[in-house]
C-alpha cells in the first residue's frame, strides 16, 4: 500500500490556474495594475543606478602605488555633483511619492467592489484542510463543502475568513490578495470572478508539517450552472442503490469514518473533517495533495500519513471486501 500511495503523493493540481500576472477578477486586476507600476518604477532606477555606476567607473581617474594623491580634490569646485546628486534625490522621492500614491488607490479600489447580491460563504481553516458554510436566510438552505468554492461568474463573494487552529493565510492569485485567517479573530474578504474557469488557492502562511498540502480550488462558473450546484449541495446524500453500496454505508456508518465526517441524510454529523456528502464530485483530495479517483481514495483511507504525514486522519486496516463496498458508496456522493 506504501508503494501505490507514493505514486500519488505529488500534488496533482497542476492544470488550474495560479497566476498573479492573469488576473480573472478587478481585486487581481487592480493588484496587477499596481505591481506593474512598480516594476516600471523600478526597472527605471535599476538601470539609472547601473549606467550611473558605469560612468563613474569609466570616468575615474587612474593609478597606482607609486601615483602621488591629489589634494586639489579637497578644495575642487562640485556644483556640477551637486546638481546632480540633488536631481537624483528629487527623482527618487518623486518615484516613491508616485508608488505610495499609486498604494492608496489601489487600496481603495480593493475597498470599493459593490456587495450587491452576494454570495455568502464561512471560510474556516485548519491543519490542513478548508470547511467552506455556504449562508443562506433560510437556516434549511445552509450546506457545506471542503476544499473546493463553487462561485458565479460576475458576482461578488463575500468571505468570512476564521481559524480553528493556528494562523493560515487565504490567496488566490487570480482572483485577488492574501488574507490571514487568526484564531480567536473573524475577518471578511471580497472578490469577483468575472471569467470562467478554476482557480488554485493556497494557504500563504506557515501553519505547520503540511502548510504546503493545504490547497483549494475555486471554480467560476456561469449563474446557471453554479445555481444547479447549489441545488445539488442543498439535497441530502443518494441513498444506496445496491447490496454493494449498501454495504458501504454500513462500513463508513460503523467505522471510524463516522466520527469525524458528515454525510447529509445519514446519521454522520460529525464536524471534525471534511463533509463527505459531495466527495466524488470534487476534483481532489486531502486539500489538494491527490487527484480524486477510486484509486487514490483507497491509498489515502488505508493509509493516510504515507500520503500526507502528519494528517489528523487515521490509517484504516478494513478488509478488502469492506474497503471495496466503502470506495463504491463514496464513489455515488455526487
Amino acid at each position: 500500500m506504501r508503494i501505490a500511495a507514493a505514486l500519488f503523493s505529488p500534488v496533482a493540481i497542476a492544470s488550474p490556474m495560479q497566476d498573479v500576472l492573469q488576473p480573472a477578477g478587478p481585486q487581481a486586476g487592480h493588484i496587477h495594475a499596481l505591481w506593474l507600476l512598480m516594476l516600471i518604477v523600478c526597472s527605471i532606477v535599476l538601470v539609472a543606478v547601473t549606467v550611473a555606476m558605469l560612468l563613474a567607473v569609466r570616468r575615474a581617474s587612474r593609478g597606482d602605488e607609486s601615483t602621488p594623491g591629489d589634494a586639489a580634490l579637497l578644495t575642487r569646485d562640485e556644483h556640477r555633483i551637486h546638481r546632480v546628486v540633488g536631481t537624483a534625490v528629487g527623482v527618487s522621492i518623486a518615484g516613491l511619492l508616485l508608488v505610495f500614491g499609486a498604494t492608496v488607490i489601489t487600496d481603495r479600489a480593493l475597498a470599493q467592489l459593490p456587495l450587491n447580491d452576494g454570495v455568502h460563504i464561512r471560510l474556516v481553516g485548519h491543519q490542513w484542510w478548508w470547511e467552506a458554510t455556504y449562508d443562506d436566510p433560510q437556516p434549511a438552505n445552509v450546506f457545506s463543502t471542503a476544499n473546493e468554492l463553487h462561485v458565479p461568474v460576475g458576482r461578488p463573494v463575500v468571505l468570512t475568513l476564521e481559524a480553528d487552529d493556528v494562523i493560515h493565510s487565504f490567496w488566490v492569485p487570480n482572483l485577488h490578495g492574501k488574507k490571514d485567517l487568526i484564531p480567536g479573530r473573524t475577518a471578511t474578504f471580497a472578490f469577483r470572478a468575472d471569467v470562467p474557469g478554476t482557480y488554485r488557492g493556497q494557504c500563504a502562511e506557515y501553519c505547520g508539517y503540511q502548510h504546503a498540502n493545504m490547497a483549494l480550488l475555486v471554480i467560476a462558473e456561469p449563474s446557471d450552472r453554479y445555481e444547479q450546484w447549489v441545488t445539488r449541495s442543498r439535497s441530502s446524500a443518494p441513498q444506496p442503490a445496491d447490496d454493494t453500496t449498501k454495504r458501504g454505508q454500513q462500513v463508513f456508518m460503523q467505522s471510524t469514518c463516522a466520527m469525524c465526517h458528515a454525510i447529509t441524510g445519514t446519521n454522520a454529523n460529525a464536524k471534525r473533517a471534511p463533509d463527505l456528502t459531495r466527495v466524488a464530485s470534487r476534483e481532489t483530495l486531502a486539500a489538494g495533495a491527490i487527484r480524486n479517483d477510486p484509486t487514490a481514495l483507497t491509498a489515502w483511507i488505508a493509509d493516510p500519513q504515507a500520503i500526507k504525514p502528519g494528517t489528523h486522519m487515521p490509517a484504516n486496516a478494513l478488509p478488502s471486501s469492506d474497503m471495496e463496498a466503502l470506495i463504491a458508496y463514496l464513489e455515488t456522493l455526487k
